[in-house]
């Protein structure tokens, strides 16, 4: 097996941690001997040990003198774990081909320097685009203090996620739900805005997939979220973001587990959706899947705060003037001010169509 070969399967070893992991990075690790593969790891969970780590243990008294091939430069700082530059250089380890630096202020090469320190020889940059498109969740959160943000979107082929009526039950088959649930399963928190759940009133958890609920975040600048939402069922201390709420309700909420932020709003009463994503970056939320609705999708992506998005279309002509947008809000006033995707992806999910790509700012502003 070749380096790229190995950093091809460390990759797909990283992704095993997807979800599993936030708000560290996903990495895998092999190590090479003889172009054999003698030891292969990846990071599992939060606090656990790390991928390089799995990798050793492997390949045991055979590390000596082989070569290992990791998607992150390795962390050299105590943290949850001790350093894995300490164990690569006890095990004897002679060669380290890595994918890209950990931007993490107490490692952003520091790393690769004790490996070198020691005389063991480093590559950087093998399948770095490959590995840091892998952990952009981690790379946004660590060096844009920000929760990384993505917006699901699924709607008919003319735009809509209801008909007139409001029904949306279900526009996209079962493989494209199943899709959304992976997805919803590698973020640390869900957005809707209170109109979904008021009107759908979803659960926002992970189901018929294995993974982790995301922490459910419901805008609701009036307060007017009903007590026996189902997104309050969910174990992982939901957030209701509001700017006024009855003291009353706050207490009910608490009482249920539920945290109340109250968030500034503007005239329009839209809230400072970037003093949302800093708040939630400094209790550890490290992602933010913006699921709904149309209004909460508009602001998110007008605010410039949309990092990513996917969006699953259904084989469907719905119609009618009064049929329910995908986006809301003010929208481009022409078609320069639009918003393009860019390395744009398209996937066939049986019937449906999931095309996933990354936002640009509008040449103007609406």
């Amino acid at each position: 097996m070749t380096e790229q070969e190995a950093m091809r399967l460390a990759l797909e070893l990283a992704e095993l941690g997807a979800g599993n992991v936030n708000p560290n990075p996903l990495v895998g690790a092999v190590i090479l001997k003889d172009g054999a593969v003698i030891g292969r790891g990846h990071h599992r969970e939060f606090g656990g040990p790390h991928a390089e780590i799995f990798a050793l243990r492997e390949a045991g008294d055979d590390a000596r003198g082989a070569t290992l091939v990791v998607t992150l430069e390795p962390c050299c700082h105590h943290g949850k774990t001790p350093p894995c530059t300490d164990a690569i250089i006890t095990a004897g380890i002679a060669r380290v081909v890595t994918a890209h630096r950990d931007p993490s202020p107490s490692i952003n090469g520091k790393g690769i320097e004790a490996l070198r320190a020691a005389g063991i020889d480093v590559e950087e940059g093998l399948l770095a685009e490959e590995a840091a498109t892998q952990n952009e969740i981690f790379l946004t959160y660590v060096t844009a203090s920000r929760p990384f943000v993505q917006l699901k979107l699924a709607c008919s082929l003319d735009g809509r996620i209801a008909t007139r009526t409001g029904d949306s039950k279900w526009i996209t088959g079962e493989a494209a739900r199943m899709e959304a649930h992976r997805l919803r399963a590698r973020f640390s928190s869900i957005a809707v805005g209170v109109e979904t759940v008021i009107s759908d009133d979803p659960q926002l958890t992970v189901r018929h997939v294995t993974g982790k609920d995301p922490i459910p975040v419901i805008l609701d600048p009036a307060g007017r979220t009903p007590l026996a939402a189902n997104a309050f069922r969910s174990a992982m201390h939901p957030v209701v973001v509001t700017a006024s709420m009855p003291g009353a309700a706050e207490e009910q909420l608490a009482a249920r587990g539920v945290r109340v932020w109250r968030i500034g709003t503007d005239e329009n009463g839209r809230f400072d959706l970037a003093r949302l994503l800093a708040r939630l970056a400094e209790t550890g939320i490290d992602s933010l899947l913006i699921e709904g609705g149309g209004e909460t999708a508009a602001a998110f992506l007008e605010a410039g705060l949309i990092d990513k998005v996917s969006l699953f279309l259904a084989p469907m002509l719905i119609g009618g003037r009064d049929a329910i947008p995908a986006l809301g809000g003010t929208g481009a006033e022409r078609i320069a001010d639009a918003w393009h995707l860019k390395n744009v992806s398209i996937a066939k999910l049986d019937h449906d169509v999931m095309l996933v790509g990354y936002p640009e700012c509008p040449q103007s502003t609406i």
